[in-house]
């Protein structure tokens, strides 16, 4: 489903979407399996988080899949932990295009993975309304 550029932030972030469910497991054990699955690379715990889906047209996708990219961005509204110091507990976080993303609930972009934790949701926006009020 589609959202509409005009439904703004609040309509965006906060309506409905379909339910995605992350890790259930305590942080330290997901912090080992960050840890062991992606040596050397930062990470961050989320929670209370929603995965766009990018609407994109063929061509663009082809585009996006030759840059190494999946067209998926994450927004959570809460950091649980960030192992760089980038982001305070509680701070929002917004990603860049996924490079990856396994067993649901581990979003891997260039920089970072991101740990989904708890419950998420799962929503499709263009990429103009996803960066356009951030």
């Amino acid at each position: 489903m589609s959202t509409d550029k005009n439904e703004g932030a609040e309509g965006l972030l906060g309506g409905p979407g379909n339910p995605r469910q992350g890790s259930t497991d305590d942080d330290e054990i997901l912090i080992e399996l960050v840890k062991a699955l992606f040596p050397r690379k930062p990470y961050c715990l989320v929670e209370d988080w929603t995965i766009f889906k990018v609407e994109v047209t063929e061509g663009e996708l082809q585009k996006v899949h030759a840059a190494g990219k999946l067209p998926l961005v994450l927004f959570a509204h809460n950091v649980r932990f960030d192992s760089e110091r980038r982001f305070d507990v509680g701070d929002w976080v917004r990603s860049t295009m996924a490079v990856s993303f396994q067993d649901g609930f581990l979003f891997e972009t260039w920089n970072t993975v991101y740990v989904l934790v708890g419950p998420g949701h799962e929503k499709s926006a263009s990429l103009e309304t996803i960066f356009s009020f951030f």
